[in-house]
């Protein structure tokens, strides 16, 4: 950490540093605010101080039913009217069997309706829709965040609740990612690790746990999932040194089930295991059928130092598959073992079937920061097999990084951040968002303090000449392992997708552009510009039998993408005067 930044942070300010496009070093990354440090993990009742307001007064319509239950969730694929799971469905294949709007008339998409949230700041949300009404969250700005209801055909306002955070640290944005939807209540998780229960109707505040200690560095950005009465949530904070973990609340009473935790002893030396990162960004998968939550975990801790923490560093970087139930392991595939070069598994879980010698196996894919797309067992968690890279990469790739430096690609960001991918049953095609940054890795001393951000390196872009700032946009077949087609844009990508019926994949870009392409193809059919970054994944959804896609558009931190504070929702404009968005090259 450089003096300047070390000194403000020791001083307890809030540091907004600048994004690794910007070229510089990963400490520069950090917004931290320091308190006393506490045992990582600790449960209790009272942490910071925090506090929940209503913003707009009001209801639910009577005629909006907004509680969902159990079996409406295990039954979301059947349901296409609406979104209401965080990956559409429990298999994370953000897939929707809407097909009013289609490869031929998608020229005709235009915006009905801007919501104008009033929080700028980078922007990550999936909103989910049941019967009409559309739940979202905001970003973090000046220590407050919103969960918000709406009409989901006009954008009208329903509800608006605003929490105000204690104190917290983050190392990628104030960033939240969206809510979850069920038993009448709304579930969001905050970056000062509390777990809120609003009722779904109203916005009120039911019920509130303190998951973790954020004065040790955890914090939490997922949105979490609902399965069988139980909330399934996972920690943030891998750049602190503390374990990851999964852990299952009852979704009635806001009490733990059960908590898994991530760094297995045998695989780290001494007790670095206690520190070891492996935390668990994004919303896990659930296989029903079998029992499973499956998700991915982060880098060990030091990041890029692993001089203390010899040996494989089991299970950072892996896809980890537990009983849905008890929280046991049952199996688990790690992509990078021992770590150093911050190359997480950050992008949700996909499930799948693929095929292994003409027969159809079931599967869970992610797609690395590494830039491979990882397909596995869903049953045994074995290799079935790993994609064509979806991104550059260098031929020094795993190169340990040195006190002089080592330039590389995937740079820290991937590969593939946490973008959510988009999987169609119609094509077999996975749809990955992919991040081209040649970075230099170099090695620095890994100190343990505890509340203290702990990289051991630094990594920063490479500028001049040979400097490679771009992104991918690539249909892999899950069959092959194949690239079916790759569009190249000239920005990193950062956001999520979303595969239709209609022969349809929609992504955003972060200079605004809001993407349409044909899932077969990749032949670029719509865009429009929202005039912030799209650095979140769309849905699809009807109401009264018309199909809306909506996104939200408010830049990213950690790429410096232009600000926003909108949720765009679009429908076709069927009247012949209609203005439609133009393609620009």
């Amino acid at each position: 950490m450089d003096d300047m930044l070390r000194t403000l942070v020791a001083a307890g300010h809030r540091v907004r540093p600048l994004g690794l496009a910007l070229g510089v070093s990963a400490a520069a990354l950090i917004l931290a605010f320091q308190a006393a440090p506490a045992q990582a993990g600790q449960q209790q009742n009272e942490i910071t101080k925090s506090d929940i307001s209503q913003d707009v007064h009001g209801a639910v319509p009577s005629d909006m039913n907004v509680d969902v239950s159990s079996s409406q969730m295990k039954d979301a694929a059947n349901n296409g009217k609406n979104w209401l799971l965080h990956g559409r469905t429990y298999s994370n294949q953000r897939y929707s069997p809407l097909s009013q709007i289609d490869a031929k008339n998608v020229k005709n998409l235009k915006p009905v309706a801007i919501i104008q949230t009033a929080m700028p700041a980078s922007f990550e949300t999936t909103p989910l829709v049941v019967n009409g009404v559309m739940y979202a969250t905001t970003p973090v700005v000046n220590d407050k965040m919103k969960v918000m209801a709406y009409n989901a055909a006009t954008g009208d306002p329903i509800w608006s609740t605003t929490y105000d955070l204690g104190n917290f640290k983050i190392c990628c944005g104030p960033v939240n990612r969206g809510v979850a939807v069920g038993y009448g209540k709304v579930y969001v998780l905050t970056l000062d690790d509390k777990l809120l229960a609003l009722d779904a109707k109203t916005g009120k505040k039911d019920w509130e746990s303190t998951l973790a200690d954020p004065r040790a560095g955890y914090s939490e950005t997922m949105a979490p999932q609902l399965y069988d009465g139980k909330v399934i949530v996972g920690s943030s904070g891998g750049e602190w040194p503390i374990r990851g973990f999964v852990a299952a609340y009852n979704a009635k009473t806001g009490k733990q089930e059960w908590r898994w935790h991530s760094t297995d002893p045998k695989s780290f030396e001494g007790n670095s295991w206690k520190t070891g990162g492996g935390m668990v960004w994004t919303t896990p998968a659930i296989d029903a059928k079998r029992g499973l939550v499956i998700f991915a975990t982060g880098n060990p801790n030091p990041d890029l130092n692993g001089t203390h923490r010899k040996g494989d560093n089991l299970w950072t970087d892996s896809i980890v598959a537990l009983n849905v139930n008890t929280g046991k392991l049952k199996w688990a595939y790690q992509e990078v073992k021992h770590d150093v070069w911050d190359y997480d598994a950050v992008s949700n879980v996909v499930l799948f079937d693929t095929k292994v010698d003409g027969k159809a196996v079931p599967a869970a894919g992610e797609a690395g920061k590494v830039g491979w797309f990882f397909i596995v067992n869903r049953e045994t968690g074995k290799l079935i097999r790993k994609s064509a890279p979806f991104v550059p990469m260098s031929k020094n790739i795993f190169t340990t990084p040195t006190k002089k430096g080592v330039e590389m690609l995937p740079g820290a960001n991937g590969g593939s951040e946490w973008s959510p991918p988009a999987y169609s049953p119609k094509t077999d095609d996975v749809y990955i968002l992919g991040l081209n940054q040649l970075m230099t890795f170099t090695l620095s001393s890994a100190a343990t303090i505890p509340g203290t951000i702990r990289l051991g390196s630094t990594f920063k872009n490479v500028k001049g000449d040979k400097a490679q700032q771009s992104g991918t946009f690539t249909a892999i077949n899950v069959n092959s392992g194949k690239v079916d087609w790759q569009a190249k844009v000239p920005q990193p990508m950062m956001g999520g997708a979303l595969a239709t019926a209609g022969n349809l994949v929609f992504t955003g870009e972060g200079n605004g552009w809001f993407d349409a392409f044909n899932a077969k193809t990749g032949k670029k059919l719509w865009r429009y510009n929202l005039g912030a970054g799209v650095n979140a994944p769309p849905i699809t959804y009807s109401v009264n039998g018309k199909q809306y896609v909506a996104v939200a558009a408010g830049g990213n931190f950690q790429l410096g993408y232009p600000r926003g504070d909108a949720i765009a929702i679009f429908a076709l404009d069927k009247s012949p005067s209609g203005q439609h968005a133009s393609i620009s090259k």
